[in-house]
């Protein structure tokens, strides 16, 4: 027997609602083609494998997060990480792909396969391979176990259950279906290690299926990075100290739909940005007769990014020559400013494209507390 969903209190229904009424009017803001579209799919992804990645300890630059989706070099991320970062990507990728595929069904090849391509970088670790023995969570700050998982001989038949689960015509949301998917993943805890991304990752193609969003912004993963403590007490309070699928559920349905919230509202903010912000960059370029094509670059240090010819290079789709003398005539312009020297040049936002942000920002939005009432 695996978790099952319990049945939606009237307060969960009206998140849900709450949750349906942003994404759509997020799904109309990016129906139409904007120019900035595809740095702000490019930025949320970025975004998301950073937030999942930050829950296991491997922490990256948001810089190093777009180096990483542009299979780019890392700026600052150590070796042990970046395989982490770059391995989920990949696997990250090949979800988002699946989204659309009619005849796309789960079984325990693809988890297995998942698996592989997110942990190949550590062969020890058995990567792709039901774990064979034991599993323990530990915390580390309190130095005791928080979680023993299920008996190794119950993974086989406790993943066959999920599988059949992700494959049944359930008509509950998508949104509740993946947060099952979510915790059934985790607490079966079928693997050595990566058991916690494995799980985020199951929730996107869950949520990435359910087709209302572009896939690219159908997870939650950013929010989730941004709620470590949260996410790991409602799993701990929810789950127990062992495997007991039969417990109440309902506070980590309210979590997830939480998290759901503030996401969506989250993008709904950045599209109003990204609109603001290229209207006032598109006034400047045209004011100075620069080629259109530099607004890729100017965005995203405006955004905060740091600019390398390779990222500039890459969302211009142009060549490396053709880049250098762009970002030249940019630093000429006093629009950007250059720092650094040679292979490490990057460069950053000028006074007036700070100036700009500053003035572009949305108010900050009403977020639902991460944690059901009384947690």
């Amino acid at each position: 027997m695996i978790f099952l969903a319990p049945k939606l209190l009237p307060e969960c229904l009206d998140v849900i609602q709450q949750v349906n009424t942003i994404r759509l009017h997020l799904r109309y803001a990016l129906q139409t083609p904007k120019r900035w579209y595809g740095l702000l799919r490019r930025n949320t992804f970025a975004r998301n494998i950073r937030g999942s990645n930050s829950i296991e300890g491997y922490n990256v630059t948001e810089d190093d997060a777009i180096a990483a989706v542009e299979s780019q070099e890392p700026l600052d991320a150590h070796s042990q990480t970046w395989a982490a970062v770059t391995g989920y990507r990949t696997a990250m990728t090949y979800v988002l792909q699946l989204a659309g595929d009619p005849r796309f069904r789960y079984g325990e090849g693809f988890i297995r396969s998942l698996h592989y391509m997110m942990l190949s970088y550590d062969l020890p670790k058995h990567p792709g391979s039901w774990r064979a023995g034991p599993i323990y969570v530990r915390d580390e700050e309190k130095d005791e176990i928080v979680y023993d998982g299920p008996d190794f001989t119950m993974v086989a038949e406790l993943m066959d259950e999920l599988v059949d689960s992700l494959n049944s015509n359930d008509d509950a949301p998508a949104i509740i279906r993946a947060a099952m998917a979510h915790l059934n993943l985790v607490m079966i805890h079928p693997f050595a290690d990566g058991n916690g991304r494995m799980a985020r990752c199951l929730q996107t193609l869950v949520l990435a299926r359910e087709g209302i969003l572009d896939p690219w912004f159908s997870s939650i993963e950013e929010c989730l990075g941004h709620y470590t403590k949260e996410y790991y007490s409602v799993l701990g309070l929810v789950g127990g100290i062992r495997w007991r699928p039969a417990d109440d559920v309902r506070a980590w349905i309210q979590f997830s739909l939480a998290a759901h919230f503030n996401q969506a509202t989250t993008l709904l903010k950045r599209t109003k940005e990204f609109e603001r912000v290229w209207d006032e960059l598109d006034i400047i370029i045209k004011s100075r007769s620069l080629p259109g094509r530099v607004i890729t670059a100017l965005s995203d240090a405006t955004f905060g990014y740091r600019i390398r010819n390779a990222t500039y290079r890459s969302a211009a789709e142009i060549n490396e020559q053709l880049a250098s003398r762009d970002l030249k005539l940019l630093v000429d312009e006093g629009l950007l400013v250059p720092a650094g020297e040679k292979r490490g040049r990057v460069y950053v936002a000028s006074d007036l494209l700070r100036t700009i942000r500053q003035r572009t920002r949305e108010p900050k939005p009403q977020y639902k507390p991460p944690l059901p009432q009384g947690l």
